[in-house]
């Protein structure tokens, strides 16, 4: 018998007489011998052979790669016509015998030992002319039990994987990456504060010890300044990491109680530039800004001294309202495109009104659309609500609606209170066209000495630019309501300053810029045309004593007293005439190519902080 393939590994190369004993015989019968090949390849069955060997004995010490079809005992062009003509024979014997059965009425499931031996035929060939077994093309490497001589290299490489090429002969794999462990990072050093009171130091050890959540100090203590502070140092010993610079006095805590934030360690500074005047609408503002970005508020600045010497700018909101859409499921699409038609008819709307408008004295629906998509309905409602954002009050009345709904539909199942059709937070094409919150349309005319003098461009530069800018380029990225250059700066900072919510800033910065040459190419209109700005003057983040300064400020703090929602209206148009102005003039900066100068002069930092930096790794 032949000798295992682990008796090919040996030190003293085989004679070739033995060699050719020990290939496994069906290959000798089924195929010729392959061409010679590496060495060092997966079918040198000797591994420290040196590289002088001679190529005859390359040839006979390489064997073929095995193949499923060689475990049928005739070769593969015989088995390949027997087991062709025995599939077509076999087919044509069984529907033969079928025609026979419904010719004479012979039950179909009646079959006879002939006829059982011919469906097994049938079967066999068929599987086999598939490539389960003979067909070249889909030759896979089948892995063998123990002990079969398949495994080529099983004394040196147990674990090696193979594979066939196009070409059929067996190369190895690749190994698999070796797995990278991560190394544990050794426990942090707790920082500990030797000042802190014993009452405060149990209650702290309580806290990493998890006995007493995190979460539920305010409500324990019944101080929210000092559970802040227990907090903040629970988390310095659990990380080992000081946060010395996060500021934890003078914070009124109690103000973000169950609305702004929970479990505070502190609070983040920023600075506040001021911009302006804005002179807008006949009234002048002086716009906060909180942004750490240099260059912001002095180009913003330098927009509104350019628009105040020109005659200032005009602003008008077009739409005010903000929208909710849940989404509710169906058993079919007919029901929800009922769904759609009653929710749509006008004469249903008084009715759907009357039932939204408890959620609140401010709440005045507007319209409701609805969107179907196959047996789901996406409804979009849109109302009024006064100062406030009215992100909670119209869901408020969503709720209510969804509620009157399940008389007429009691099949409806509602999956969620939002379906992503309002949109919020989130670039949507919903918004750019339908709009979202107050949808506002900001314009200035700056005469042409201005924009030499001021802004040290030309009309013409200015026109160019946007168009190619603004417009074509943002048109070939495929920008959905980015046309324009940073609006998203000047909302960011104003929202940040005025307590408005800044991941809003999304759909708010939607804008589009548009630039003009009038009065025989002397003069420049600009207008910025913003459908999603997403601003209240109550609720949120507008209560805290810095960002209710700022809306004081502007003069828009609180509700108004004349009008519902003119507070927050006329926040909106401030936000749209600072954008404004911070269009005009960074287009200007880049038309005269002195953005980069600027940035180089006012938006890097001269300050060495190598030894701060060292400082804080080193504590």
């Amino acid at each position: 018998p032949p000798k295992p393939p682990d008796t090919y590994h040996a030190t003293s190369p085989p004679s070739p007489s033995s060699l050719s004993l020990e290939i496994p015989p069906m290959d000798i019968r089924r195929r010729p011998p392959k061409p010679p090949v590496n060495s060092n390849g997966p079918y040198s069955f000797q591994k420290d052979r040196s590289p002088s060997s001679d190529d005859d004995h390359r040839r006979r010490t390489t064997i073929a790669p095995p193949k499923a079809s060689d475990a049928l005992p005739l070769p593969l062009y015989l088995t390949n016509a027997v087991f062709f003509t025995l599939f077509f024979s076999v087919a044509y014997y069984l529907l033969h015998r079928w025609r026979d059965k419904i010719r004479y009425n012979t039950p179909l499931h009646v079959v006879t030992i002939t006829e059982l031996g011919a469906i097994i035929a049938l079967i066999a060939s068929f599987i086999y002319l598939l490539g389960f077994f003979g067909i070249d093309f889909v030759q896979s490497f089948i892995s063998r039990a123990s002990g079969d001589s398949w495994d080529l290299a099983d004394t040196t490489d147990a674990n090696r994987n193979f594979l066939i090429n196009d070409d059929h002969r067996l190369v190895t794999c690749s190994p698999p990456p070796p797995i990278v462990s991560v190394a544990k990072l050794p426990n942090p050093e707790p920082i500990v504060n030797e000042s802190l009171p014993e009452e405060d130091e149990e209650m702290v050890k309580s806290v990493i010890d998890g006995v007493i959540p995190s979460y539920s100090l305010e409500s324990r203590l019944g101080d929210c300044k000092r559970a802040a502070s227990i907090r903040r140092e629970a988390l310095q010993r659990i990380t080992g990491r000081s946060i010395e610079g996060l500021p934890l006095d003078g914070f009124d805590y109690e103000s973000i109680l169950g609305q702004c934030c929970e479990m505070p360690v502190g609070y983040v500074q920023i600075p506040v530039g001021i911009a302006g005047p804005l002179l807008l609408d006949g009234c002048e503002y002086s716009v906060p800004m909180a942004t750490t970005e240099g260059c912001l508020v002095a180009s913003t600045n330098r927009g509104c001294k350019a628009m105040y010497v020109s005659g200032g700018a005009t602003s008008t909101v077009l739409k005010d309202g903000m929208t909710r859409a849940p989404v509710v499921r169906f058993a079919s699409a007919r029901r929800a495109a009922e769904l759609k038609f009653f929710l749509e008819n006008p004469e249903n709307f008084d009715t759907l009104a009357v039932v939204f408008n408890r959620s609140s004295r401010f709440a005045r629906l507007q319209n409701v659309k609805c969107t179907i998509a196959g047996k789901n309905a996406y409804v979009r409602f849109s109302c009024s609500t006064g100062d406030a954002m009215g992100m909670n009050m119209v869901s408020k009345g969503v709720q209510n609606v969804l509620e009157f709904l399940t008389d007429d539909f009691p099949d409806m199942d509602v999956i969620g209170i939002s379906g992503n059709f309002c949109s919020d937070k989130k670039p949507a094409a919903v918004n750019w066209i339908e709009g979202r919150g107050k949808s506002v349309v900001c314009e200035a005319v700056i005469r042409g000495e201005i924009v030499n003098k001021v802004l040290k461009t030309s009309v013409a530069a200015l026109v160019e630019l946007n168009m190619l800018k603004n417009l074509t380029g943002s048109a070939i990225a495929g920008s959905l309501g980015g046309f324009n250059a940073h609006a998203s700066n000047i909302v960011s900072a104003v929202f940040i300053a005025t307590g408005q919510d800044p991941a809003q800033n999304v759909e708010s910065s939607q804008c589009i810029t548009m630039m003009e040459a009038i009065n025989d190419g002397k003069d420049i209109h600009i207008s910025v045309t913003m459908p999603s700005i997403e601003v209240g003057t109550v609720g949120g983040g507008t209560q805290l004593a810095s960002q209710s300064a700022c809306l004081n400020l502007l003069g828009v703090k609180g509700a108004s007293t004349e009008s519902p929602g003119m507070n927050a209206r006329r926040l909106a148009t401030i936000v749209a005439g600072a954008v404004l102005a911070g269009e005009l003039s960074l287009m200007s900066a880049i038309a005269a190519g002195q953005l980069v100068r600027s940035h180089m002069k006012y938006n890097r930092s001269s300050r060495d902080i190598s030894g701060a930096t060292t400082a804080t790794t080193t504590t």
